[in-house]
């Protein structure tokens, strides 16, 4: 596995990890909570997409 596939993996991750906390707020009743795990969410897949962009322009995906 090359870099730029190991860093989109971690990135995976994460955005899973961000989901499965809205789903555990969600389950315990936190609304604080499940508005963290959305905005992570959101940041997660931003990032990720900026990464994606500057890793295949760079030629590593």
């Amino acid at each position: 596995m090359n870099r730029g596939k190991f860093v989109m993996a971690i990135y995976a991750l994460a955005a899973v990890l961000a989901m499965c906390s809205i789903g555990y707020s969600v389950a315990a009743s936190n609304i604080i909570g499940v508005i963290a795990g959305i905005v992570a969410t959101c940041v997660i897949f931003m990032t990720a997409f900026k990464m994606k962009r500057k890793l295949r322009e760079q030629g590593l995906l």
